[in-house]
């Protein structure tokens, strides 16, 4: 293999195509077992379709950051309050991300050190709450995330979870059960959004029924924040007392996590990050995130969730002409649910017959699914990284084609054939 010094591809609207990977020549020499394994992920993605809802492509600056020289820097502590010396310019780093994070979602203030959005959304329990506290959030049966009430997670061993849902009749959030809930209960916290809920949130009826019971509004925003930021989606920042967000899906960025809140909450915040949940920031990762909230401010950017959406609703259109059920009936973002029992699969299996052609996406519960949870009814998909490569409605809605023949007739070396070639187009885009 030719090897090469940076990620290779790159897309019309400029963004990274990065449809084949070559390990740097110091890596080649220094651990080709391992330069291998990479090369060979590289193939792997120039050879299939990335519709999984958390994955994306960074961009080639954000690559160059998590690169650079402030991989090395420890920076425990805030700028200007370190525990090492030899931090100055990463304090500049970290000011220009919490700047411009703040500037991109018109908060009051914003940390940037956490590695996930779980960590986030710890810290964010830690500055709110006490062990026992009740929490109202979306169930994880209808799409809420592990860090809001599972046993097998910190949050639902530590805390008293109580579940709302979503209708039945229509698969969208049941406000009036939401209500009612968090008056007979009276959380300390109300956590909105979750990550298999394709549509937008009334914010402002969720500060509503907060207020009302004195409850703390936690906006958990992982999937959605990108969409936010690129003026597709309504921003949580002015309803909710804390805002729980993820820095790459849809923002491109590194793997992270990011934190916005009030004035008044900022200190409590801060040390719940650090020194409560974590010892030092990943200062490469905080210039990463950089890099992406200055990518993300730009018209480009907005363009890229544009059409990340129109895909996504050319998607689910596509799956329910193919037989499946998009919950909901479509979507307002990304994010494409569906029910596959119609074609008398699992989403388990759905998810092996399309892996087998190159089409990745994930199996997914879905509310009031008869399914067990190994095997679930549903599939889940997002169109960030194909969106980020070029593909628009057109390319979606066969995307979509080939997903239904797929799952109707299992794999065939055709339907794999078409996805390699749809994949191999990136790479010139």
């Amino acid at each position: 293999m030719t090897v090469t010094d940076a990620p290779t591809g790159h897309s019309a609207t400029g963004h990274a195509g990065r449809a084949r990977w070559q390990p740097v020549q110091a890596l080649r020499e220094a651990d080709p077992q391992l330069a291998d394994l990479l090369a060979a992920e590289g193939e792997r993605r120039a050879e299939s379709l990335q519709l999984l809802a958390g994955e994306n492509l960074t961009s080639p600056a954000v690559l160059a950051a998590l690169g650079g020289p402030l991989i090395d820097k420890y920076a425990e502590g805030y700028p200007g309050r370190r525990h090492h010396s030899g931090c100055t310019l990463a304090d500049a780093a970290e000011l220009l991300a919490v700047d411009r994070a703040r500037g991109l979602f018109s908060a009051a203030h914003a940390n940037v050190q956490p590695r996930s959005a779980t960590s986030a959304m710890l810290a964010a329990y830690a500055a709110l709450l006490k062990p026992g506290d009740v929490v109202l959030s979306m169930s994880l049966e209808h799409g809420g995330h592990l860090s809001c009430g599972s046993r097998a997670n910190f949050s639902g061993r530590w805390f008293e979870f109580v579940g709302y849902g979503v209708r039945e009749e229509d698969g969208l959030v049941d406000l009036d059960q939401v209500r009612e809930l968090a008056r007979r209960h009276r959380p300390k916290a109300i956590i909105a959004g979750g990550i298999s809920y394709p549509r937008h949130l009334d914010w402002a009826a969720f500060r509503r029924i907060a207020e009302e019971v004195d409850a703390y509004l936690i906006a958990s925003a992982a999937q959605t924040i990108g969409l936010v930021a690129g003026g597709a989606a309504p921003s949580p920042v002015p309803y909710a007392d804390v805002t729980v967000a993820a820095t790459h899906k849809l923002l491109r960025g590194p793997r992270g996590g990011l934190l916005l809140c009030t004035a008044e909450l900022a200190d409590r915040i801060d040390r719940a990050v650090f020194p409560f949940t974590q010892g030092g920031a990943a200062m490469n990762e905080v210039a990463g995130k950089a890099v992406a909230f200055a990518e993300a401010a730009t018209p480009r950017y907005g363009e890229y969730v544009r059409r990340a959406v129109a895909g996504a609703q050319a998607l689910a259109a596509g799956l329910a002409d193919a037989g499946l059920r998009p919950t909901t009936g479509g979507t307002d973002t990304h994010l494409v649910t569906a029910d596959v029992s119609p074609l008398g699969i699992s989403g388990a299996e759905a998810e092996r017959r399309c892996s087998a052609v190159g089409l990745m996406l994930g199996k997914c519960a879905l509310p009031y699914d008869p399914a067990p949870a190994t095997e679930t009814s549903g599939i889940r998909l997002g169109t960030g990284a194909v969106a980020a490569q070029g593909l628009g409605e057109r390319e979606l809605t066969e995307i979509a084609g080939l997903i239904g023949q797929v799952l109707r007739d299992g794999p065939h070396p055709r339907i794999g054939e078409r996805v390699r070639e749809l994949a191999g187009g990136l790479a010139g885009r």
